[in-house]
């Protein structure tokens, strides 16, 4: 096939005449042709992935990858003087989802279509998405996020169905967007839309009623859900979410002949965290109206549906009023009592009931009891599911817990965002690696070569030229590439610690004060969104912004200490951090992270992890070994005992600890008073020292001795290009492949 014809063709002139608009829709159009090409994964029994949240990032380079013409594309655009790079800062990122769970599910969409399974991901397609961050007057704004343009990505399946809710129905329409595996075929994501949605609904910020939901339904991710039209809308879109895909399985059967009663024997299920819950209920109300009596539905469903367990956080695993699923879904209902009436004869234990005690329905143990599956996502998160936060679950079924712990597309997270280290891998060990991952281990024979060591130290500086050229021309932001880059990205939560970070940027801030000057310069990156009505979450990101113009404005302190707030984190802005990263932070509170995979991207990049054993930091340390790792604070057992004799005091470390102590009050101090907002500040101030829920006065003091020695360390370069070397040689096991083979092997079956 001749890509520049067929280029030129859809321009209607060369390429080197044509504007980088042009050129972008041009190669969308052949990118979806070159896609049609490719055959659908077949097989006899589909997994259908259900997910809130897809977070798929831009799509153009990543399927150039997999469809094994990028490099052709590439240099061909170079020949006319074009740049790949520039031509993708044209396409939009879709607004499909918010942290680790939809990047997650993108992922796995990903290894599903390149390991040739028959899948297909179901979802919402979320208009304006989660929300646009902006960063004005040190706080952070929430603004709507439009992704759809004329041409995009979509396709308008013109397949319908109609979702009954109390007092209306709605009318879906799918539309898909291809997923090509690489070298592989092709799989589908499914993202269903109301017909009667109303863009126009969204006033000022993200505000829009809430109550009108044939208009909003799908215009964003997580709507603000701090009052009770907020929940609803949330139970509306779930419903919609699962509804439809329910509905779109049951016909997929029926276009195959499938019997309905043998269904485990074609479809798999997989519930991904609590959010499509109701597909249990749901597809036992769709097949009681075809003719099966409920033990027989609930029989067949509880074959078909597995569930993924995403968090330890109680907060997180979705409890609904009964009498608000009766507002939106009260055909549910009848279902939903038999389900609990059923699981509590076998199983009195209130601990495990669906409807406890005071009429909330536990979603996570409807898919527990009925679900033939239930894992976590790293080896520790589901120890602790076993232990404690399942227990009661676990003591009734030990058969249905496994774990898998979570991966990353390493193809778009090395050969997309950082080709020249790709390169360099292929040179060195071969291509093996990009189809398995584990080959990357070879790497491991050249860790005494200087040469080789003195060119991953090379390519992690160009990196971070780039990310320095990156952020100058996005936000205007200068900042030393010649720098120590430390980086913490990820969603805005007091378990993932940003607050702690904060307070080592006030302790480096008095040090440098005081004369201790750090021999390299360390600037601090962060990247995170806070949830609209998260109010102790945005005061993180105020105190952050406060910090970083103090130390902006103080010219003693300016030249070797700088603080970088990424305006609108998404995947596109970590594609220019995760390759230029040092040192990677995962100082989430141990035994709250259930895996994380941000850490995961930044080792295969080449960066050191400053982590607690947490999530996949204990996978990590385990694979790198101590010496290639930069590990503190408290184990999670200890934290688990402190949560259970609710021993942990903040105040008696505030006030013991004069340390510690300094750097609270810094908070409130005048410096940060003349700049910041005084009641965030001090309601921030107050909660660490009276509350702390997530411990980090317990860590802090670890912490900042940890993260000194690390900077210390990364002046022995030979010392340091070792652990580069043996984080990105040890990272293949964390491949979405390797994760995906086992969720087949040992739940789907396919």
């Amino acid at each position: 096939m001749n890509i520049k014809q067929k280029l030129e063709e859809r321009l209607g002139s060369t390429i080197g005449q044509a504007d980088d608009k042009a050129i972008y829709y041009s190669l969308l159009g052949l990118t979806k042709e070159l896609t049609k090409e490719k055959k659908e994964n077949p097989g006899t029994k589909k997994v259908y992935y259900i997910s809130a949240e897809f977070l798929i990032g831009k799509l153009l380079s990543n399927n150039l990858i997999n469809l094994g013409v990028y490099d052709e594309v590439k240099e061909l655009l170079e020949q006319e003087g074009k740049l790949l790079s520039q031509i993708e800062e044209v396409e939009p990122e879709p607004s499909l989802g918010n942290g680790g769970l939809g990047r997650l599910a993108a992922c796995f969409m990903d290894s599903m279509s390149t390991l040739g399974l028959c899948a297909a991901g179901i979802g919402l397609n979320y208009h304006y998405g989660l929300f646009r961050q902006v960063l004005e007057n040190r706080k952070q704004k929430e603004v709507k996020n439009p992704w759809i343009e004329q041409e995009n990505w979509l396709v308008d399946t013109g397949i319908h169905f109609t979702v009954p809710f109390r007092d209306f129905q709605l009318r879906s329409t799918l539309y898909d967007i291809d997923v090509p595996g690489y070298e592989s075929g092709v799989n589908r994501l499914h993202l269903f839309d109301v017909d009667t949605l109303d863009e126009s609904l969204v006033e000022e910020g993200i505000s829009f009623d809430k109550t009108a939901v044939a208009k909003n339904l799908t215009l964003f991710l997580y709507p603000d859900d701090s009052d009770k039209a907020g929940h609803l809308l949330r139970i509306y879109q779930q419903y919609f979410m699962v509804s439809n895909g329910a509905q779109l399985i049951l016909k997929e059967m029926d276009e195959k002949g499938y019997d309905v009663r043998q269904m485990h024997e074609h479809v798999v299920i997989q519930i991904n965290d609590t959010h499509p819950s109701m597909v249990i209920p749901e597809m036992i109300r769709l097949l009681e109206e075809r003719g099966l009596s409920f033990e027989e539905a609930a029989d067949v469903v509880s074959r078909t549906c597995a569930y993924t367990n995403h968090t330890i956080l109680a907060e997180a695993l979705e409890k609904w009023p009964s009498s608000y699923l009766e507002e939106v879904v009260p055909h549910l209902m009848p279902v939903i009592r038999k389900l609990d009436e059923k699981a509590k004869k076998a199983h009195p234990d209130e601990a495990v009931a669906i409807i406890d005690g005071d009429g909330r329905v536990h979603m996570a143990h409807m898919d527990i009891h009925y679900g033939f599956s239930v894992n976590g996502v790293a080896a520790l998160h589901t120890d602790i599911l076993k232990e404690s936060e399942l227990k009661a679950f676990y003591d009734i079924y030990p058969e249905k817990f496994n774990n898998k712990t979570n991966g990353i597309t390493f193809r778009r997270w090395l050969m997309h965002c950082n080709p020249s280290l790709a390169e360099y891998l292929t040179e060195l060990i071969g291509s093996g690696w990009k189809k398995d991952a584990q080959e990357l281990e070879k790497l491991l024979s050249y860790e005494a070569e200087e040469a080789v060591r003195n060119r991953l130290l090379e390519i992690k500086a160009d990196n971070k030229k780039k990310l320095k050229n990156y952020l100058k021309e996005t936000q205007n932001v200068e900042i030393c590439e010649n720098s120590v880059f430390d980086i913490q990205i990820k969603r805005l939560h007091e378990y993932k610690r940003q607050q702690m970070n904060a307070l080592y940027i006030i302790h480096k801030y008095l040090e440098i004060k005081a004369g201790n000057l750090p021999k390299t310069p360390v600037t601090m990156i962060f990247g995170a969104k806070a949830a609209p009505a998260y109010t102790l979450a945005k005061d993180i990101i105020h105190l952050i912004l406060c910090l970083r113009d103090l130390i902006e404005a103080d010219e003693t302190v300016r030249p070797y200490l700088r603080v970088v707030m990424v305006e609108n984190y998404n995947v596109t802005k970590a594609e220019y951090l995760i390759p230029a990263c040092d040192i990677s932070e995962q100082i989430s509170l141990a035994s709250k992270e259930a895996s994380g995979t941000g850490n995961m991207k930044f080792m295969l990049n080449g960066a050191v992890t400053l982590g607690t054993m947490d999530g996949a930091n204990v996978e990590i340390c385990d694979l790198v070994g101590e010496n290639n790792i930069y590990i503190f604070g408290a184990k999670s057992q200890e934290v688990i005992r402190l949560y259970e004799t609710g021993s942990y005091c903040a105040k008696d470390l505030y006030e013991s600890r004069e340390g510690i102590k300094k750097l609270v009050d810094f908070i409130v101090g005048e410096e940060l008073l003349a700049l910041g907002d005084p009641e965030s500040l001090n309601r921030l101030y107050q909660d660490l020292i009276h509350k702390d829920w997530f411990m980090a006065l317990l860590d802090i003091e670890c912490y900042i001795a940890t993260k000194e020695r690390m900077l210390s360390d990364y002046e022995d370069r030979e010392k340091w290009s070792r652990m580069m070397l043996k984080n990105t040689a040890k990272a293949g096991f964390f491949s979405s492949d390797r994760t995906i083979a086992e969720y087949n092997r040992d739940i789907w079956k396919l």
